[in-house]
């Protein structure tokens, strides 16, 4: 761990950096929506926006960064962040929010690839599995701690937007500095959408419910809450909640997945992130009682992400899971791109529960789905299932694919212990 730290800590900080200010103008913006008087439909549209530039963004980042290098990519995109952050408050224009969404959510996917690269070369086989656990943290953490900040100032005012802008400016200081040198860069052509449809059906289906579930928290979490009455406070309260639950509740999952059928497991997690879901919309006026609903619903929804994978991996051979990587994000981005306008919607129609009424459904076409697909096809031997890799739905497919290296690797290592006995 200390190696990773020594090697990569540049990196890290710089990346804990952009995850606080993107954590923190996600927030802002749903909070400043209301103050502004901006409808729910007309928020979801904005929230929406960045999906769509997050997904644009991790399909033509390796281009970019082919074409220019990975340290014009890294300054230019990131320096287009802050701009679009500080310029938020001055046009308070749906449309231009909206663009500045897509922009961000485009350049933020494109950062994180090529942050994810460097973070990669500095790793080597030994610490790969801690890089990418340390790498998981600081992200969480630094959304965590996005929201906090959030009470620094009037959300009403200029200050908050002021902060974001310049902790993505900082970010890039470390990181440009750091004497590391610039990683080769290549990546693998995704594996056919209906290819990877044939290997595992509840992977490719469970991943775009879940897009839509992930989006409606990072995305809609804040507009929910703004439209519930919640203070400013209460909100960053509950947003940071849903990251700390999935941080906290990742691995004991994990640990559980590798001694147990992955669609059963699928199942439970999906059936307990319904009954969160269903508190939240039931009791969600009560505040303690909204904190746990969303400790649950992140706590679940999170580790799903890795489960989903890891249950694809299980069909496929070794060659082939960086390539399937591709797919899975790709179908997880459409479910992303139509959660908070899904949301919104519902949330005009039924209220702020219609936020945790979305999430329900979502958790419960999920159980639907694993319980059906467990009586298609017979079930692989735990002793025969690939390895639990932690990821989170905000990597990019070089961090998915690096994160598939690795579970290859872990394979290989068991297997050889294995035969060895």
């Amino acid at each position: 761990m200390l190696q990773v730290l020594s090697s990569a800590w540049a990196l890290l900080l710089g990346m804990c950096l952009l995850m606080v200010g993107n954590g923190m103008q996600g927030t802002l913006l749903g909070i400043r929506g209301e103050i502004e008087g901006f409808s729910t439909l007309e928020m979801s549209i904005v929230m929406s926006a960045y999906f769509v530039g997050f997904l644009g963004g991790s399909r033509m980042a390796p281009g970019m960064i082919r074409r220019v290098g990975h340290v014009r990519v890294f300054a230019a995109l990131a320096s287009l962040i802050s701009a679009v952050m500080i310029l938020y408050p001055t046009v308070t224009e749906v449309w231009l929010w909206t663009l500045g969404r897509v922009l961000i959510g485009f350049c933020f996917s494109a950062v994180y690839v090529t942050a994810e690269s460097w973070l990669n070369n500095a790793a080597n086989n030994e610490n790969r599995g801690q890089t990418l656990s340390l790498y998981m943290i600081v992200q969480t953490a630094g959304i965590v701690v996005s929201q906090a900040l959030l009470l620094a100032a009037d959300p009403s005012g200029y200050v908050l937007f002021v902060i974001p802008s310049v902790l993505v400016s900082i970010a890039v200081t470390p990181i440009l500095l750091a004497v590391s040198p610039t990683p080769a860069f290549d990546t693998t052509k995704p594996m056919s959408l209906r290819t990877l449809g044939q290997y595992s059906p509840l992977g490719c289906v469970g991943m775009f419910l879940l897009g839509g579930i992930f989006s409606a928290q990072f995305g809609m979490a804040s507009v929910y809450g703004a439209k519930a009455g919640l203070s400013v406070a209460q909100i960053s309260t509950f947003v940071a909640t849903f990251f700390v639950g999935s941080m906290l509740l990742q691995y004991p999952i994990g640990w559980i997945s590798d001694r147990m059928d992955r669609r059963f497991l699928i199942l439970i997690v999906s059936a307990i992130g319904a009954a969160g879901s269903v508190l939240g919309m039931i009791l969600g006026h009560q505040f303690a009682l909204l904190l746990v609903s969303a400790f649950v619903v992140g706590g679940m929804s999170n580790p799903l992400y890795s489960l989903l994978i890891a249950h694809t991996n299980d069909f496929l051979e070794h060659e082939d899971m960086a390539a399937a990587s591709g797919g899975l994000i790709f179908i997880n981005g459409l479910g992303a791109i139509a959660g908070p306008l899904i949301t919104g919607y519902m949330m005009d129609v039924a209220g702020p529960g219609g936020f945790y009424l979305f999430t329900a459904v979502l958790f419960l076409a999920l159980v639907i789905y694993a319980g059906y697909r467990a009586t298609r096809r017979r079930g692989i031997a735990v002793e025969d299932t690939g390895a639990y890799v932690p990821v989170a739905p905000s990597y990019t497919s070089v961090a998915l694919e690096y994160a598939q290296e690795y579970a290859i690797e872990s394979d290989k290592e068991d297997e050889n212990a294995g035969n060895g006995r």
